[in-house]
């Protein structure tokens, strides 16, 4: 299941990443970044139960870019890791890479 883009809305680019909700859980899915917003689509719980079953999801979270308080950045030889903080207060914790 896609994210419709709004009009006037363009796609910047997209990757395959985990995502870590602030409540638990890990899933696998589509990070799309477009000049308005940042679009994800779960495709699969990553967490060892949802592989060993191969449990699918269809979930999707959308964060408009003006709710974007800070990002922080942390690399290590494997893997990547970003931490987007919203307005609120709650951070959204995404991994890109290895774990």
């Amino acid at each position: 299941m896609a994210h419709d883009l709004r009009l006037g809305e363009q796609a910047i680019d997209n990757w395959t990443l985990f995502y870590h909700p602030p409540g638990g859980g890990k899933y696998n899915g589509k990070l799309t970044v477009t000049n308005q917003r940042l679009l994800y689509d779960a495709k699969l719980e990553a967490s060892l139960i949802g592989v060993l079953t191969n449990h699918v999801v269809a979930g999707q979270l959308a964060i408009e870019k003006d709710t974007i308080t800070d990002i922080e950045v942390q690399r290590k030889l494997f893997s990547k890791k970003a931490t987007v903080t919203l307005t609120d207060g709650e951070p959204v914790l995404t991994v890109r890479g290895g774990e």
